[in-house]
C-alpha cells in the first residue's frame, strides 16, 4: 500500500463521519469503495515530502473546498503546490541582484514560479522581473505582500545603470521591468523607468523590453514618457473585476483609471503592444470576469494573463475561491475567441510569465519585420 499523506488521512476521517475518532486497528478491507480508492492512490513518500503530486489525473479528485466558508482559511489544492527554488542559475541571480542592490517583484511579491524562472525552468534561460524604484510602494493594495510607506527612500540615481549592467551581464534577450508606486514624486518615476529602458537599448538595442507601470495618478503625461522610451511591451494591471477594485485595491487606483493608461500608451504608440492581468479567486463571477475581458478587448489591449490569487500573509485578503486548472483552460479560451494576441491563463500564470514572454517576443521581431 502506498502511504498516504496527512490530507489524505483528513479525508478519511470526514468521510468516516468523525474527525475525533479513527480505529487504528481497522483494515483496508473492511473500508468502504470510496475510502479504499483514497488509500490507495494517495500520494507516495516523496510526494508528501515534497510537497507536489505528479499524478495530474488526481487533480479532478481532489476533495478539499474550493470556496471558502465564513471564517474558514482554504487549503491549498494540489495543483497550487510548487518546487522549492534551487540551482546554480537560483544563487548565481540571486547573488548579483544583492552585490547591485536590486530587487524584483518575484521576491517582494512572494511569486509562486521563482524557482522555475530563476533556475532556467523547460527554456532555460534564467529570467527575472526587476522592480525598480526600490522595494517599498506609497499604495497599500490588500492583495500585495511589498512593502509601503507614505515617504519611501529617495531613488537611487545609480539604479538605471545597476539595472542595464545586470541585465546585460546576464545575457537576456527579453527582459521585464516593473516598479513600485511611488505618489511622492511628481512624475510617478516615469523619467526614472524611461531612463532604465533607454540605457538597455544603447548597450543592447536587440533586446525587447515589457514595462510593468503603475496608473501614475492618470498622469498621461508620465504615460507618455514611458510609451516613448523605446520599450516593446506596455504593460499594466487592472488587477480585479471593476466591482471588486475598492475592494482590493489601493483607493487611488480604479479600473478606468488603469484603462485610460493602456489606451493611451496605445494611442501614442500604436505599435506597442498592450498587456494587463487579473487575479481571480477574490469573489468574483463568471460574468464579471466576461464582462472585463470584454472591456479590456474594446480598449485594444493585446495581451491578458489570468492567474489565481494566492493570500501572501495572514494580514492580507483571504483567498474566496481556488480556481480549478479546467476553468482557467474555458477563460484562455474565451480570451482567445473575443480577438487577444495571446491569453495565458493558469493557476500559477503570473503578469510576467515565462512563457509568455516567449510568446511576446517572437511576435514583437514579426512585427518589427513587417511580416504581421
Amino acid at each position: 500500500m502506498r502511504l498516504n499523506g496527512l490530507r489524505r488521512a483528513t479525508e478519511l476521517l470526514r468521510l468516516s463521519g468523525s474527525a475525533e475518532f479513527c480505529p487504528p486497528y481497522r483494515t483496508s478491507s473492511s473500508l468502504p469503495d470510496e475510502r479504499k480508492d483514497l488509500l490507495h492512490n494517495g500520494p507516495d513518500l516523496q510526494e508528501f515530502l515534497s510537497g507536489t503530486l505528479t499524478d495530474k489525473t488526481l487533480w479532478a479528485e481532489y476533495k478539499g473546498n474550493l470556496k471558502r466558508q465564513k471564517g474558514e482559511r482554504l487549503r491549498l489544492p494540489p495543483w497550487l503546490k510548487t518546487e522549492i527554488p534551487i540551482g546554480k542559475n537560483y544563487n548565481k541571480l540571486k547573488n548579483s541582484l544583492r552585490n547591485l542592490n536590486l530587487h524584483t517583484v518575484c521576491e517582494e511579491a512572494k511569486c509562486p514560479n521563482i524557482g522555475e524562472c530563476w533556475g532556467g525552468g523547460e527554456y532555460g534561460t534564467a529570467t527575472a522581473t526587476i522592480m525598480l524604484m526600490g522595494d517599498t510602494c506609497t499604495r497599500g493594495c490588500r492583495f500585495c505582500s511589498v512593502k509601503t510607506a507614505r515617504n519611501p527612500p529617495p531613488l537611487d540615481p545609480e539604479e538605471p545603470n545597476n539595472t542595464a549592467k545586470a541585465i546585460i551581464d546576464w545575457g537576456l534577450d527579453y527582459v521585464v521591468l516593473t516598479s513600485v508606486d511611488r505618489d511622492d514624486i511628481p512624475d510617478g518615476g516615469a523619467e526614472h523607468i524611461a531612463k532604465t529602458v533607454t540605457l538597455l537599448k544603447e548597450r543592447n538595442p536587440v533586446i525587447l523590453i515589457e514595462c510593468l507601470t503603475p496608473d501614475f495618478r492618470g498622469d498621461l503625461k508620465a504615460v507618455d514618457t514611458i510609451a516613448k522610451s523605446g520599450l516593446d511591451v506596455y504593460a499594466h494591471n487592472v488587477e480585479t473585476v471593476p466591482a471588486l477594485q475598492r475592494h482590493v485595491r489601493d483607493p487611488r487606483a480604479n479600473f478606468d483609471q488603469s484603462v485610460t493608461v493602456l489606451k493611451h500608451a496605445k494611442n501614442t504608440q500604436p505599435d506597442l503592444i498592450t498587456k494587463t492581468s487579473i487575479m481571480l479567486g477574490l469573489g468574483e463571477t463568471d460574468d464579471q470576469v466576461y464582462s472585463t475581458m470584454t472591456a479590456l478587448r474594446e480598449a485594444d489591449v493585446d495581451c491578458l494573463t489570468l492567474g489565481q490569487y494566492m493570500q501572501p500573509t495572514k494580514r492580507h485578503l483571504k483567498v474566496e475561491e481556488y480556481i480549478t486548472p479546467e476553468k482557467f483552460k474555458y477563460w484562455e479560451t474565451v480570451g482567445n475567441e473575443l480577438g487577444f494576441l495571446y491569453t495565458a491563463s493558469g493557476p500559477l500564470v503570473r503578469s510576467s510569465y515565462k512563457a509568455g514572454e516567449f510568446f511576446l517576443k517572437n511576435l514583437v521581431n514579426k512585427r518589427k519585420t513587417k511580416a504581421i
